[in-house]
């Protein structure tokens, strides 16, 4: 019998001879920390991973966004080694890489207090400094059980299988069961072991940086009927250097928190009364509010849409017809019974313009049909997911649906992409890309339909030049659809804009229109949601700019400042020339120092202040101070009016 000596492998687009038995990470000439795990035929494999006779195979560098992930997993590992050598008691449930960190799950007795995370990430800075190595074994079902006996919450992990959900398929990723070793890289001996689908980095040595942030608690796979476990977060990052960004990153995020500027600029609140992730608008907060809706109205109307107004309830039957009642259910609030009927506040828009669709026959002639509405909706989220304006149990949705012919669907789409783009850009957004979500695996609709939608979809993404990635099976499954992201002033990223075919609803309601031919045809349909909801997007603006609103935004855009008494009258003359040219100007008139008045200005963040004393009055003139603190002296009324309201018309940041 003759032995293979030789198989012949393809490394970065060239194929080549390798020694049978060649090892990934050989292959690579990987030092096991630039070069940390390996991509063989698509799918990610430690660099210990050998080698077969045909085998395409790439590098997965710590700095990818696939080696941060491996990284971070490999870094929970370590966070439960370190956990259970300390409270050897704890039994383990999942630790999954998430975005820009990772996290684990432990049963134990107490809650984890800060001084338990200081213990615990000392711990974990030991195990990384031994270079621990990570190995791989395959194991069956019995083994996994006989070696994981003391860990219910593992057991119950090895019964899913192929149904375990996203965060917990890090652990088992199919039919294969594998359990990872952690090895002294003396002896060889265990140290530790986690049932897990890899892969990992080949030591803790990759591990350059980490942190723990914080614990809370979580519901065992999500569910409130099951035990409630300890969650212990953190970050990992490649350098010291990237960790550290990313922390003044969170540093500044929480000085932008639009919850806290909220209270500060006297915008919005949540009185407990009136209930959790329902907001009333303050009269500052309000007046943005209006001018953010207002420009957006001009611009639909400039673009052909048509402004529709439907109710806050319906009838239970709309959304048995329309699929919500069996999809959406739960997140639904509860109905109302009236008059023999049943009653829902309405989750979605969607259905009420579908009624006015149907309100009468419809021509090719009339297509594309753009409806508009700012219409509010109610989904009873779960109290933990609430977080201010951005994950709220009332909003109100700028929400567009457009009913086209088949053979306007391409132009269309393309069209109203260029739309959302051009309106987030006058809203100081400039940042894009995109993604594209395509057929899942289990879906509703002919493949044909699908096919012509995602083509249409992709066609738009390319006439628009915006950069974006396919997200392979992601759509819902009953459409494709184009998510527009955003990018903040600290790099967040931010999902905004959604742009869908809908492939069922035409058919749920029976949808037609009479094409030229005389023939009865079933439009296509498009949900349009540009800032997604108008709570969120406030939100997402505030932080944007930190709470220093564009002055066209800006709830006061100019506040007379004087420096005594007797200055007032002149400064309320400046300010009534302003307000007759639309600006939002006032004086304070309040009894503080000027200094004071100063100070109040620039915390309230108002883009202009317009101070006055005796000089300024004899020369019909005003001090100009912008609220980052530049100051010009001496400016001439007329002047000084000039730039404020081109400032506001041409909505220019300060």
């Amino acid at each position: 019998m003759s032995t293979v000596s030789q198989i012949r492998i393809t490394l970065d687009g060239t194929e080549r001879a390798v020694a049978a038995g060649t090892t990934a990470g050989e292959a690579l000439s990987a030092d096991g920390r630039t070069v940390i795990a390996a991509r063989v035929n698509g799918q990610a494999r430690d660099l210990s991973h050998v080698l077969a006779e045909g085998d395409v195979v790439e590098p997965i560098t710590i700095d990818s966004e696939e080696g941060r992930a491996i990284m971070r997993h490999s870094t929970a590992h370590v966070l439960a080694q370190a956990v259970q050598d300390l409270f050897p008691e704890a039994k383990l449930g999942i630790g999954p890489p998430v975005e820009n960190g990772f996290y684990y799950d432990f049963d134990v007795a107490q809650p984890f207090t800060p001084e338990d995370l200081k213990r615990i990430e000392k711990r974990m800075r030991e195990i990384v400094k031994q270079g621990q190595e990570f190995r791989r074994r395959r194991v069956s079902d019995e083994e996994a059980r006989q070696e994981l006996a003391a860990e219910p919450y593992k057991l119950e992990l090895i019964g899913l299988k192929g149904g375990a959900s996203e965060e917990e398929s890090v652990e088992v990723g199919g039919a294969e069961l594998t359990i990872y070793d952690n090895l002294d890289p003396k002896t060889g001996e265990v140290r530790w072991k986690d049932l897990c689908r890899g892969p990992h980095v080949p030591s803790t040595k990759a591990i350059a940086a980490f942190k723990l942030m914080r614990s809370g608690g979580a519901y065992w796979r999500g569910s409130e009927k099951n035990p409630q476990l300890q969650r212990i977060y953190g970050t990992a990052w490649e350098s010291k250097e990237r960790q550290d960004e990313y922390l003044h990153m969170l540093e500044e995020a929480e000085k932008r928190d639009h919850r806290k500027l909220g209270v500060e600029l006297d915008l919005f609140s949540f009185p407990p009364e009136i209930g959790g992730g329902l907001a009333v608008w303050h009269p500052k907060g309000g007046i943005t509010r209006r001018v953010l809706e207002e420009y957006s109205r001009r611009r639909h109307e400039r673009a052909g849409y048509q402004f529709v107004v439907t109710p806050h309830i319906s009838k239970s039957t709309l959304f048995e017809i329309s699929g919500h009642l069996g999809w959406y259910a739960e997140g639904m609030y509860p109905p109302m019974e009236m008059e023999g009927a049943t009653y829902y506040p309405k989750p979605m828009n969607c259905p009420f313009h579908i009624m006015i669709y149907k309100s009468r026959g419809r021509s090719y002639r009339d297509l594309p049909l753009r409806m508009f509405e700012l219409g509010t909706v109610y989904r009873f989220e779960k109290s933990g997911v609430l977080h201010g304006l951005t994950r709220a149990r009332g909003f109100t949705q700028d929400d567009s649906h457009i009913f086209c012919t088949p053979e306007q669907l391409a132009d269309e789409l393309a069209s109203l992409l260029q739309f959302v783009l051009d309106l987030l850009r006058d809203y100081g957004l400039t940042e894009f890309e995109a993604e594209l979500s395509t057929r899942p695996e289990k879906f509703v609709g002919e493949i044909e339909q699908w096919e012509e939608a995602t083509e249409a979809l992709r066609h738009a993404l390319e006439k628009s030049g915006l950069p974006y990635k396919v997200a392979e099976g992601e759509g819902a499954f009953y459409a494709p659809k184009i998510d527009v992201h955003i990018k903040d002033a600290i790099g967040r990223r931010w999902q905004l804009s959604t742009l869908q075919v809908d492939l069922q609803m035409p058919q749920r309601f029976d949808l037609e229109y009479q094409a030229a031919d005389g023939t009865r045809r079933r439009p296509y349909m498009i949900h349009r949601a540009l800032f997604g909801s108008v709570e969120r997007f406030f939100a997402i603006l505030l932080e944007h700019y930190a709470g220093a609103l564009p002055p066209w935004l800006a709830p006061v855009q100019v506040v007379g400042i004087p420096i005594a008494d007797e200055h007032v009258p002149h400064l309320e003359r400046v300010v009534a020339r302003l307000r007759e040219k639309g600006i939002r100007a006032e004086v304070d008139a309040s009894a503080d120092r000027m200094q004071k008045k100063i100070r109040n200005a620039q915390k309230q963040k108002i883009p202009y202040m317009l101070l006055a004393g005796d000089d300024d009055v004899s020369k019909n003139a005003v001090s100009f101070r912008y609220r980052t603190g530049e100051q010009k002296n001496g400016v001439p009324i007329d002047e000084a009016i000039e730039e404020i309201v081109n400032a506001v018309e041409n909505r220019i940041q300060i």
